[in-house]
Order: structure tokens, then C-alpha cells, then sequence
């Protein structure tokens, strides 16, 4: 019984550390979003691309740099959470 237990605590340690590399992927490509954008002419088109689709739409930039901070922050929020849960979990 003792070694199923251990199993599913190595199982569920490693779907938090993929869970938590994704989030940190998700988080470069957010900044890398938010920077090209923060330095574009103001003059410069941007588009935005419908999902499963080859289809893009002419957005507004500011507008469009605010949505991707708030999900930059979204996601710097989640990723704070996580560790806060780890550090919670260590002084158990």
C-alpha cells in the first residue's frame, strides 16, 4: 500500500512541475507579447488572428496591450499562487 502511495505522490509531482513549466512558458511568451507591442510606432497596424483559422482582424494597439498586461498579470498571479501552495505544502 505504502509503495501505490508513493506512486500517486511521484505522479502528481510531476504533473505540478509540468503544470508549472507551462505556466512559466506562458509567461515569457505573454512578456515577449506585451514588450513588441509596448514598441511599436504608434502609426503601426496590428492584427490579431481568429482562432483555428488563417483569418486576421485589424485590432486597436492599446487596447489590445492592455488585454495581453492583464493576462500577463493573470498568469503572474497564478504562477505566485503556486508557489505560495508549495510553500505551504513544505512547512506541513
Amino acid at each position: 500500500m505504502a509503495g501505490r502511495e508513493l506512486r500517486d505522490e511521484e505522479r502528481d509531482e510531476g504533473a505540478r512541475l509540468r503544470r508549472k513549466e507551462e505556466l512559466n512558458r506562458k509567461i515569457k511568451e505573454q512578456k515577449v507579447v506585451v514588450d513588441e507591442l509596448s514598441n511599436l510606432k504608434k502609426n503601426r497596424k496590428v492584427y490579431k488572428q481568429q482562432p483555428n483559422s488563417n483569418i486576421f482582424f485589424l485590432v486597436d494597439r492599446t487596447e489590445t496591450l492592455s488585454r495581453c498586461k492583464n493576462t500577463l498579470d493573470e498568469l503572474k498571479k497564478a504562477h505566485q499562487e503556486m508557489e505560495n501552495s508549495e510553500k505551504t505544502k513544505i512547512k506541513k
